[in-house]
């Protein structure tokens, strides 16, 4: 395992952020248009959204009236979501963050109705960093709380081309992606009810994902 590859993605991704405020456009992804539905159907009216990028489904979320705790590693991102937010009225539903979350989250034990992430889990984490992620996440979510995430599987056209990183890590024109199996799906699904594994596809190229959405466990005892 590269660790210091790894590591430099964080300025790749600043860098991209900065000469590219738009990169991935303004309209919400697929998986955000789907979640909020999901979040819906649950009454979850507050959630966190892990690599929260340039903000297009952070807004999204807040226009329908859906708090976000909004965190990103990149600052150019979380200036991004804090101008936005501005510029749209809604502060009084955003909260940007600056945060690597390879670290333990921000947030109490239990605390937080619904979790969202495009595409974090397939960036440049090592299966380590994964784990304890999905870990910090069931811990912070209330049972019963809902984890939905996006990630790109081993039937993408990218899975085993460009610099093999480790593990299923592979790097193509600079970013370094996670590719999933659904095994390595089932394996990350400790303390939590799989509700849905759907497969997805997004994007020209098309990039081929899976969307899945976790139930955390009601505390027994």
């Amino acid at each position: 395992m590269d660790q210091k590859k790894l590591d430099q993605q964080s300025q790749y991704w600043e860098a991209s952020f900065l000469s590219k405020p738009e990169m991935f456009g303004l309209e919400p992804s697929i998986a955000a248009v789907k979640a909020l539905k999901s979040f819906q159907e649950q009454n979850i009216k507050n959630i966190v959204e892990l690599g929260a990028g340039l903000g297009r489904d952070t807004m999204f979320f807040a226009q329908n009236s859906i708090h976000v705790e909004a965190l990103d590693y990149s600052k150019a991102s979380i200036e991004s979501i804090t101008n936005k937010s501005k510029k749209l009225n809604l502060t009084d539903f955003i909260k940007p963050k600056v945060f690597d979350v390879r670290k333990k989250l921000p947030f109490k034990d239990n605390s937080i109705e619904g979790c969202f992430s495009h595409m974090l889990y397939c960036m440049a984490l090592s299966n380590s960093d994964i784990e304890n992620l999905n870990s910090e996440i069931c811990r912070i979510l209330k049972p019963g709380g809902i984890n939905i995430y996006t990630v790109r599987h081993t039937d993408d056209g990218d899975y085993k081309n460009g610099i093999h990183i480790g593990e299923d890590l592979y790097e193509n024109d600079g970013f370094i992606v996670h590719f999933f199996s659904k095994d390595k799906i089932n394996q990350l699904s400790k303390g939590f009810e799989i509700l849905d594994i759907e497969k997805f596809e997004e994007g020209k190229f098309p990039r081929k994902l899976f969307r899945v959405t976790l139930k955390k466990k009601l505390l027994t005892g």
